[in-house]
């Protein structure tokens, strides 16, 4: 299984010294495992060193044995791909070989039948910094599943992620040509990006890269529509 290695990143020039103030403790606690030790020192203004004394301090006494509880499963989830192994298992306070024994678990258990609204919007959120394996396991889905819905919603790979596992020789996406810079231009302030994705063969998080770099805006009437599409599908989770 494939796993990120935690790059310690470079410390801010300028750091914070002394005793760590509640709402420092509160944002590591919800960034701990989900960024990199460096990012995190960065946004706190503290040193890499003093992250990671904090999180060892935070996280030395949470120790849980026995059966699961549903509120750690998803928690499991939740960080599973986004960090090593052994980092989920100081955080949940489990064994290491517990943790692993959880997560081959999660592997078996697999669910057939229609994917929820709120299913298909976490898919497309995580899938470009997890692997299929882990994805597998987070939705209880086959992998066939899972990548054919990440084909009908042309969802990709994030080129970080995909360099941080297979290394500079990681495939690239092709250069846009201009036929299909035209065609963005066309398209992109009155078509939903799913449907430019379509078109023209590539990942939404690509389109959507692109038109930013082009400073493309969505018309008015296209941003009224995706407020309703988003109030539509918070009333439907709820």
């Amino acid at each position: 299984m494939h796993r990120l290695n935690w790059g310690d990143g470079e410390s801010p020039r300028k750091t914070r010294r002394g005793r760590w103030t509640r709402a420092e403790i509160d944002r590591l606690k919800d960034m701990y495992g989900l960024r990199a030790e460096g990012a995190i020192a960065r946004e706190l203004g503290r040193s890499v060193a003093s992250v990671r004394k904090m999180a060892e301090e935070l996280f030395r006494d949470a120790r849980r044995h026995g059966p699961w509880t549903a509120h750690e499963v998803p928690n499991l989830k939740r960080y599973l791909g986004a960090t090593a192994t052994e980092v989920i298992a100081r955080i949940l306070g489990r064994e290491l070989g517990e943790v692993r024994h959880q997560i081959f678990e999660l592997g078996r258990l697999q669910q057939n039948g229609r994917w929820r609204r709120d299913e298909v919007m976490k898919l497309c959120r995580l899938y470009g910094t997890r692997s299929d394996e882990d994805l597998v396991a987070i939705f209880g889905r086959n992998l066939e599943s899972i990548q054919r819905l990440a084909k009908k919603f042309c969802l990709a790979k994030d080129k970080a992620f995909v360099k941080r596992l297979a290394g500079e020789g990681a495939t690239r996406m092709p250069r846009w040509s201009a036929p299909e810079l035209d065609l963005l231009r066309e398209m992109y302030p009155r078509a939903p990006n799913l449907d430019i994705a379509t078109r023209l063969n590539r990942s939404v998080k690509s389109v959507v890269s692109k038109a930013h770099h082009l400073e493309l805006k969505k018309e008015p009437e296209r941003l009224v529509e995706m407020g309703r599409e988003n109030v539509s599908l918070r009333y439907r989770r709820g």
